[in-house]
């Protein structure tokens, strides 16, 4: 009997030892939760990771998280390596990871396959709908809704300053891309007639001194206000050194160029994160596709600066806003005509008349606008 117990106390002890594997509840909590980024550059460049930066910390305050719970890959290139930091966040424990740039998406989708148990978001792409897996998600956001509004202020200005040429430092030629300078010209177009827009692409998301290069370009071809989808200040600072006017994006470039920068399309992307995160504690699915938008407070434009920007914007700029969120007004409205190429080079047209409209991250969040239109004239590439 002596010799029984001993060996059941040995099993007991054994047994107390071995660490089970914790529960999907246990791993879904707001306290024990770990969550990933794949950024392509970092704060420093005061543009698109720096809002997304901002996004997470604004999630961490509103859901109570701590900094331990957070990972952040900040300078992934777009390559092998962005698969190698993919591997470290799920081998440091994240059961949710974030990814925000469009080349990430091949290697999201290859991490989501390999691990179903995890969750994978990334901004930007398109493939997750076509994957077959629950377990992969793509978000963006209406932001051709901010790109517009940014317009009219820049139209605005085009009006006082007699100088009806606008320029834009643009990133790659995509459809992310030519939707939002479509949507800014539009946005221009329709409190001055007569603007037009020249547009020259740097094809590099974050290059400051090629996207200086560009900007100075456009200037020299008559340029008197520059719009950009880029991720640096330089074109704000090139508009500054060159004395005419800028529209930024992703963050208020008010600070950096005073004399030049008007406003700028910004991002909430806490929108998202935390609708991401909730769900996961919930035990919820997260949506395949979602696209915030002006009504939910994912997409506005910065502060206006009032020192230079023209007599009436702000009450422009508000009519404006409430005729979208009422949808009354909508940015891809007939009609409208435009060429572009589509995925496999063939041309793509569109024709739409007075009473329709291109529904732009109506079903899928991904931008497909990829269309050139009367008024925009490509001078580089």
């Amino acid at each position: 009997m002596k010799k029984f117990l001993a060996v059941l106390f040995s099993m007991m002890l054994l047994a107390s030892l071995i660490v089970l594997p914790a529960t999907a509840e246990e791993a879904v909590t707001l306290e024990t939760i770990k969550i990933g980024f794949v950024h392509v550059s970092d704060p420093s460049d005061m543009g698109y990771t720096y809002n997304h930066d901002l996004g997470t910390q604004h999630m961490k305050e509103t859901l109570g998280l701590t900094d331990e719970q957070i990972v952040n890959k900040f300078n992934v290139p777009e390559d092998n390596a962005c698969a190698d930091a993919i591997q470290e966040l799920i081998d440091d424990g994240c059961n949710i990871i974030f990814a925000t740039s469009f080349g990430f998406e091949t290697y999201m989708l290859a991490a989501a396959a390999e691990y179903p148990d995890l969750e994978f978001c990334h901004a930007t792409g398109f493939q997750a709908a076509g994957s077959g897996l629950a377990n992969m998600h793509n978000y963006f956001g209406k932001i051709f809704e901010a790109r517009y509004l940014s317009g009219i202020v820049a139209g605005l200005k085009t009006l006082e300053t007699g100088n009806n040429v606008l320029g834009y430092v643009a990133a790659m030629p995509f459809a992310e891309v030519i939707s939002g300078y479509t949507s800014f010209y539009l946005g221009a177009k329709s409190v001055n007639p007569d603007v037009t827009m020249k547009v020259a692409y740097t094809n590099s998301w974050n290059d400051p001194t090629k996207e200086a290069q560009v900007a100075q370009a456009l200037i020299d071809a008559g340029a008197g206000i520059l719009g950009q989808h880029c991720d640096s200040t330089a074109t704000a600072t090139t508009a500054e050194a060159n004395k005419v006017f800028h529209v930024g994006y992703n963050s208020s470039m008010i600070a950096v160029a005073p004399n030049a920068s008007l406003t700028s399309a910004v991002w909430d992307w806490s929108k998202y994160l935390v609708y991401a995160v909730g769900q996961v504690v919930a035990g919820e699915p997260i949506a395949t596709d979602w696209a915030g938008d002006l009504a939910s407070g994912m997409c506005k434009i910065s502060e206006l600066n009032e020192a230079i920007v023209a007599a009436g914007t702000a009450e422009a700029v508000d009519a404006a806003s409430a005729m979208i969120l009422s949808g009354e007004l909508k940015v891809f409205a007939g009609p409208i005509t435009g060429t572009g190429i589509n995925f496999d080079g063939s041309v793509a047209t569109i024709d739409l008349p007075a009473g329709e409209f291109f529904d732009e991250s109506g079903t899928a969040s991904a931008p497909s606008w990829n269309f050139i239109i009367p008024g925009v004239e490509v001078i580089g590439e």
